[in-house]
């Protein structure tokens, strides 16, 4: 099975310009993740849009590849990418570029999902746990999955799946399990070009995440499973609190 990795990051982000180039330690933000993202895999390119960051990524020694800048989604960018760099693979990873704290076992946990020919496509979820707090679920940027017993993802919301009925919602951690999403996707090569062709579902409309369209149109997403609690960084204020723990 051969992996390549493609980090979308574009520039004119609307909570913070050029967050990419953010410089974290004395490196660009950009930097780390990818860095994090080649201990796990041996072919990592960055999809941007802006050639700020493709020169920065080319400074430090990685791979950049240009795109266009009117995509609707990082998934449409991905295959873009894909697509300009010409080299056959099996299984197209997508991060975030503003998780540098990404660790090389989730990114192997979501490698592990493509163990037989019918995995489509694969995503990372995290237990939330009782000592987060019933704020940090109820947390609309923070969407929920509910799983099957094929470990494959039935539903992702902004609200709370499932509903706890006649328990108090202080209550509700103590009696399920949720499952809070990670952001890193992957793809078989044939079904990343099919997905990206698919005209908005409603579903996705209505709660602004793409993978619903997927679900929607009967594609089956494989989870895996981590513990390892990620930071990802969309404001400045993010930026403070990364660099804190970067010092740690």
């Amino acid at each position: 099975m051969k992996f390549i990795a493609i980090i979308p990051a574009r520039y004119a982000s609307t909570r913070f310009p050029g967050k990419p180039l953010a410089d974290m330690g004395g490196k660009p933000m950009i930097q780390r993740v990818y860095e994090q993202v080649k201990k796990a895999v041996d072919e990592v390119w960055v999809a941007t849009d802006d050639s700020r960051i493709s020169d920065a990524v080319e400074a430090f020694g990685g791979k950049a590849v240009m795109t266009s800048a009117n995509h609707k989604s990082g998934t449409d960018r991905i295959q873009e990418a894909y697509l300009r760099i010409n080299k056959d693979f099996d299984v197209v990873i997508n991060i975030q570029g503003d998780e540098p704290f990404i660790q090389p076992e989730q990114i192997e946990s979501l490698k592990n999902c493509f163990d037989g020919v019918e995995v489509e496509l694969a995503t990372l979820v995290k237990p939330f746990r009782k000592e987060d707090g019933f704020d940090t679920l109820f947390n609309p940027n923070s969407p929920k999955v509910v799983i099957n017993k094929k470990n494959e993802a039935i539903y992702f919301s902004r609200s709370i799946v499932p509903y706890i009925r006649d328990v108090h919602h202080t209550e509700w951690l103590d009696k399920h399990t949720f499952y809070k999403h990670i952001g890193m996707y992957a793809y078989r090569v044939d079904v990343l070009e099919k997905i990206t062709q698919l005209p908005q579902s409603s579903l996705e409309k209505a709660e602004s995440l793409e993978q619903l369209r997927w679900i929607e149109n009967g594609y089956r997403i494989r989870v895996g499973y981590t513990d390892v609690e990620t930071i990802g960084i969309d404001t400045p204020e993010d930026m403070e609190r990364a660099l804190g723990l970067l010092q740690l």
